[in-house]
C-alpha cells in the first residue's frame, strides 16, 4: 500500500518551486515520483492561495486541503530498479545488448514495462551515476554532512579515564568551505545541535542537506525513499530547506564529505595527536583554531582558498537563517485522563488540555521551554515547560465549571473557609493540611471537616475542634466521632477544660508550689 504525504512533505515541495527547482528535480531531490509532484503542482495552482500562503498555513490544514495523494512505493517500479544494477554491472562485457536484457525482464517480471520506458528508466538512473567524471556543484544547493570514522578523546578530570568523543564533518561542494566541530554522540539531540552551529558557521542555509543513512537522521533506509525521522524533519522545515540522504551503497553521493574527513584527519587530527583537552569546550576551541588555517590553505591550481571561494561566490546563494534558533523538539504520546489532564513522562508532570477532549489519545509536542498538545495535528493545548517532578500544570479555561472550583484549591483557600467557622476549626485546617506530604490529600480532608457544618452547625463543629486540638487529635475521623457522639456537649470533660479554673478555690492560707521548694 502507498504511503500518504504528510504535510511536511508538501512544504518540502512548495519551497523547493519557490527555490527555482523544476518538478523534475524536486521529484530526484525528495525521492517522490515526478509524476506525484506534477499532480500536487497542478493542485497548488488550482487553489486560491498563491505558493507562499500555502506555505505559511499550519500541517492540519494543509493535510485538509490535499489529503490523498501518495509517493512512490511500486512494487513495480523497484522490480525495475533492482534488475537494473544486474544490468549495469555486465554494460561493459563484450556482445551486451538492452534488448537481450529487455527480453531477459521480460520473461521474469510480472507486469513488464515496455522497452521505450525501460530504456528511459535506464537513463534517468544512470545518466549521472554512472562514470568518473568530476561533478560540477551548484553554489548554495548542498550541505553535505557526515561523522568521521575516527574518535578524538577528551580526558575525566575527576578519574583520568579516556572518553571518547564524535567529530561531526559538513561541506558546502561548490566551494569546499569545511566545517568540524567535536560532540558527545551521534544521537538526535547532538545530530541536530551540530547542524544548527553549522549553519550559523556558514551565516545562511542551502537549499538540501546530504546525509548519510545515519540512525539518528533516518528512521528507515531506503535506496529511494528514505523515511527522514521526524525531529531532523522539523528541523529542516524551520531552516526552510530539505533533507536529502545519501543512497545506501552508492559512494559517489558522498565522496566529497569523505575526502574532507580524511583531510580533517591529516589538518586536524594529526596536530592535535599529542594535546589532551579535558572538556568538549577546549577541544572545540583548538579545533576551530586549526579549522581557519585549513579554510585559508590556498588551493594549488585555483589560487584562491576555500574560504575566499566561499566568500566570494557561494555565500550569496545561501538562504538567509531564522530570526529564532532551532530548539530541539521531542514527542510523546499521551491519553486525556479523566481528570482533564496529560501525562508528560519526561518530567513526570500533568498539562490540562479542554475537558472535551477527555478520553482522547494526543501526541505531546516539547522543547526545553514549551509543551504543545495535539490533537489530529491541531493544537488544543500551549503550556510553559514546567520542570518540577509531578506538578499539575492548569489552564483555567480548559476546565469544566466542576473542575474551576477545584482548581482554586490551596491552603489559603482553606484557611479563609474555616474562619468563617470559628477559631478552633482555623486550627485544626491548618494542622490538617500541614501534617501530609502531598496537598490534594491534606485538601480533601479539610473539606471534609469544613462539610460537618451542614449537619452539626458551626458552633458544634468549632467546640469539637477545640475537643480536638486539645486532645491532639485533630483529624476528619476524630472530629466527625466527636461530633456524632455528643462528646462535643460532655460537661465531665469538656466544659472543665472550657472553664480552664483550678477545682480548689482561692484562699490566703493556702500556700502554693513554691513554699515547697
Amino acid at each position: 500500500m502507498a504511503n500518504t504525504l504528510d504535510p511536511m512533505d508538501l512544504k518540502q515541495i512548495i519551497s523547493l518551486h519557490l527555490d527555482g527547482f523544476s518538478n523534475r528535480k524536486i521529484g530526484v531531490t525528495l525521492g517522490i515520483s515526478r509524476n506525484t509532484v506534477n499532480t500536487y503542482m497542478r493542485l497548488f495552482k488550482a487553489s486560491n492561495s498563491s505558493p507562499k500562503e500555502l506555505l505559511a498555513l499550519d500541517n492540519a490544514t494543509l493535510e485538509k486541503l490535499f489529503p490523498s495523494h501518495t509517493t512512490i512505493d511500486n512494487p513495480r517500479y523497484d522490480e525495475l530498479m533492482l534488475y537494473f544494477e544486474g544490468v549495469n554491472k555486465a554494460r561493459n562485457h563484450p556482445g551486451f545488448t538492452f534488448l537481450y536484457h529487455y527480453q531477459e525482464y521480460v520473461a521474469q517480471a510480472k507486469d513488464p514495462y515496455g522497452y521505450t520506458q525501460f530504456m528511459e528508466h535506464y537513463r534517468r538512473k544512470y545518466a549521472k551515476a554512472k562514470g568518473s567524471m568530476k561533478l560540477e556543484h551548484d553554489p548554495g544547493k548542498e550541505l553535505f554532512i557526515d561523522y568521521a570514522g575516527k574518535k578524538l578523546q577528551i580526558i575525566d578530570k575527576e578519574t583520568g579515564e579516556l572518553i571518547p568523543v564524535e567529530v561531526f564533518v559538513a561541506i558546502l561542494p561548490n566551494s569546499q568551505y569545511t566545517y568540524v566541530e567535536a560532540c558527545k554522540s551521534q544521537k538526535r539531540e547532538d545530530l541536530i545541535n551540530c547542524c544548527c552551529n553549522a549553519l550559523r558557521f556558514y551565516g545562511g542555509v542551502p537549499k538540501a542537506i546530504v546525509s548519510d543513512n545515519l540512525k539518528s537522521a533516518v528512521t528507515r533506509a531506503s535506496k529511494y525513499e528514505a523515511d527522514i525521522n521526524r525531529s531532523f524533519k522539523d528541523f529542516a522545515r524551520h531552516y526552510n530547506c530539505v533533507i536529502n540522504p545519501a543512497r545506501g551503497y552508492a559512494p559517489q553521493d558522498k565522496a566529497l564529505v569523505e575526502n574532507a574527513v580524511n583531510l580533517a584527519y591529516q589538518r586536524i587530527y594529526y596536530p592535535l595527536r599529542e594535546m589532551s583537552f579535558f572538556s568538549l569546550e577546549d577541544l572545540n576551541r583548538e579545533i576551530k583554531r586549526l579549522l581557519g588555517r585549513y579554510n585559508d590553505l590556498l588551493f594549488s591550481r585555483k589560487e584562491a582558498s576555500r574560504r575566499e571561494l566561499f566568500q566570494s561566490v557561494e555565500r550569496e546563494y545561501l538562504k538567509p537563517l531564522p530570526q529564532a534558533t532551532y530548539e530541539l523538539k521531542g514527542y510523546r504520546r499521551a491519553k486525556v485522563q479523566k481528570m482533564g489532564y496529560v501525562y508528560f513522562s519526561p518530567d513526570k508532570s500533568y498539562y490540562s488540555v479542554p475537558y472535551r477532549y477527555i478520553g482522547k489519545e494526543t501526541t505531546i509536542h516539547y522543547t526545553s521551554s514549551v509543551v504543545e498538545v495535539y490533537y489530529y495535528h491541531q493544537r488544543i493545548a500551549l503550556h510553559q515547560r514546567n520542570p518540577s517532578k509531578g506538578s499539575y500544570n492548569t489552564n483555567k479555561e480548559h476546565l469544566s465549571s466542576t473542575h474551576k472550583y477545584y482548581s482554586d484549591w490551596s491552603p489559603e483557600f482553606f484557611k479563609k473557609k474555616a474562619a468563617l467557622h470559628g477559631e478552633h476549626v482555623l486550627g485544626c485546617i491548618e494542622k490538617i493540611i500541614t501534617a501530609v506530604d502531598y496537598p490534594e490529600i491534606g485538601y480533601k480532608r479539610a473539606m471534609g471537616v469544613l462539610q460537618l457544618h451542614k449537619s452539626y452547625g458551626s458552633q458544634r463543629l468549632d467546640n469539637a475542634c477545640k475537643r480536638a486540638l486539645q486532645a491532639d487529635a485533630a483529624t476528619y475521623l476524630r472530629i466527625k466521632n466527636i461530633l456524632k457522639n455528643n462528646l462535643d456537649k460532655s460537661s465531665l470533660f469538656y466544659q472543665d477544660l472550657e472553664k480552664d479554673k483550678s477545682h480548689i478555690p482561692e484562699h490566703d492560707n493556702i500556700r502554693g508550689a513554691s513554699a515547697y521548694q
